[in-house]
Order: structure tokens, then C-alpha cells, then sequence
């Protein structure tokens, strides 16, 4: 019976992650509408395992962003700033009347991340920094008593960047526990597909002497499971290797021809959004 009932709340849980991911996505549609162009893909994408990590796994205050027990979430590839708006916007740290200013000139949810807007900790825009940020928010908490962790999010493409793999000698060398790495491989870049061969990316990572698991990044039942693994101290810290589908849920973005920023004036929004309420759960 006890079994049962574990397997039911598993179940409900992560029904309500699937809708919570999918609430997401409606957001970020919003917000593509809104200026006809964005990051639109990485959004969908990474809309998942978004809303695992504050629906699920991280400990935040949506009344106060800069609550020092909170965890800490660094999105390292500041233009997938459109997912962490909507991620945001649905755990109530900031207004859904703001999703149609995305990309507006002195609006505060702008296309790479600025760390002014309540929830952000990192500006965003030149890529490699985060890990290396993170890796110092980790050993900062750790040396002053604190049981939060760090998540950071990077992107395959990111991972042709040398300061990447310094900061991660550095997350291994002080056995970084509270640290987890999301790399989201989505398979593209700026001009197209990844330029410089990048795999195994997995081996990589545990030859840095991380604790590494792969997995669908749009699969919930996976993200949850290697979210629940993560947290066991191990005294190295955590990488998941998440392969995504740029544009995921809604069928005329998935795997667009340079998918890596749409300029999307000639979508049919109301159909966009039939295509996500169609998706399969």
C-alpha cells in the first residue's frame, strides 16, 4: 500500500510539472508575440527542466528574491532569458502584465539577462561566466555555514569557451556538493548546427571529476529523478547532460532552420498556441 500511494504522489507530481512546463511555454509565447522575434527556441526547449527546478527542487521566496537561504539559479547563456522570464512570471517573483515587453527598449525583461530584474543573479550576455560565477557562489555558501545550493544552466555551444573547463577543474578540485551543472545540449548555435565537435560530452564532465548523469532534458520523469539524485552529498559536484528539442511543444518551431533566434512576425500565435494545447503530456 505504501508503495502504491508513493508511485500515485510520484504520478501526480509530475502531472503537475507537465502542466507547469506547458504554462511556461504559454508564456513564452506571449512574450514572442509580443516583439515578433526572440530566443524563442532555447525557451521552449529548456521550459522543462525550468519547471522542475522551481516547481520541484529549488527553495526561493517569491516576496523576497534576495532571501539568503534561497537557492541560487545562474542562466549562464543570458539570451535563454525568454525561459527564465516565464519560469518568473509563473513562481509569482514577477508580474504576467510584463511578458508583452520582452525585448522593449528600458523594459526590465530584456533578451539576455541583467541582474537588476528581481530573480536574476547574473547578467547574462557574453557566454563562459557563469560556471565560473556559480563555482564561487558555491564555495561562498559553503564557507559561510549555508546549506543552499547553486544550479547553474550552460549550453553545448557554451562549452567551446576555455574558461567553462577552468571553472570546472576549480568545482571539482573543492569538491563542490552543492553545486549542479544543467548543460543543455540542444545541438545549435548562432550561425546553425554546433561548429566544433563537442562529444562525448558526458565523458568530458567525469574526467573533470564530475558526478555526471545524461538525460532527455524533456522527459519530466528524468529530470526529476536526476534533480532527486543531485541532492546526495558526494563531496564532487553534479553535472546533467540534457538533451533538448529547440522550439519543444509547438510543432512549427520545433527544429526550425536556424533556430537560434527567430524573427517570427509571420507565425500564426493563435495556432502556436493550439499546437501546445495539442501536446502529448
Amino acid at each position: 500500500m505504501e508503495e502504491t500511494q508513493r508511485k500515485e504522489r510520484r504520478a501526480a507530481d509530475i502531472q503537475r510539472l507537465r502542466q507547469r512546463s506547458k504554462n511556461l511555454r504559454q508564456h513564452i509565447l506571449t512574450m514572442a508575440s509580443g516583439k515578433g522575434q526572440g530566443y524563442i527556441g532555447q525557451g521552449l526547449g529548456i521550459a522543462d527542466i525550468l519547471a522542475a527546478l522551481y516547481f520541484y527542487e529549488m527553495k526561493y521566496d517569491p516576496l523576497n528574491p534576495r532571501w539568503e537561504k534561497r537557492d541560487r539559479f545562474v542562466l549562464s547563456t543570458g539570451h535563454y532569458s525568454i525561459a527564465l522570464w516565464a519560469a518568473l512570471v509563473e513562481a509569482g517573483i514577477l508580474p504576467a502584465s510584463e511578458l508583452p515587453q520582452y525585448g522593449a527598449d528600458q523594459c526590465r525583461l530584456e533578451m539576455s539577462t541583467i541582474d537588476t530584474t528581481p530573480g536574476v543573479e547574473m547578467t547574462g550576455g557574453s557566454l563562459g561566466h557563469g560556471l565560473g560565477q556559480a563555482v564561487g557562489m558555491a564555495l561562498g555558501l559553503r564557507l559561510a555555514g549555508e546549506s543552499s545550493r547553486v544550479f547553474v544552466e550552460l549550453s553545448d555551444g557554451e562549452l567551446q569557451e576555455g574558461s567553462v573547463w577552468e571553472a570546472a577543474m576549480s568545482g571539482s578540485h573543492f569538491q563542490l556538493d552543492n553545486l549542479v551543472a544543467i548543460i543543455d545540449c540542444n545541438g545549435i548555435q548562432a550561425d546553425g548546427p554546433m561548429v566544433m565537435n563537442i562529444e562525448p560530452v558526458a565523458d568530458k564532465w567525469r574526467a573533470f571529476g564530475w558526478e555526471t548523469t545524461e538525460i532527455d532534458g524533456n522527459d519530466m520523469t528524468q529530470i526529476v529523478a536526476v534533480l532527486e539524485a543531485a541532492r546526495q552529498p558526494l563531496n564532487r559536484p553534479k553535472a546533467i547532460v540534457a538533451r533538448t528539442l529547440p522550439g519543444k511543444g509547438v510543432a512549427s518551431i520545433e527544429n526550425c532552420e536556424k533556430a537560434h533566434f527567430l524573427n517570427t512576425t509571420h507565425v500564426d500565435w493563435n495556432q502556436a498556441r493550439r499546437e501546445l494545447e495539442l501536446q502529448n503530456d
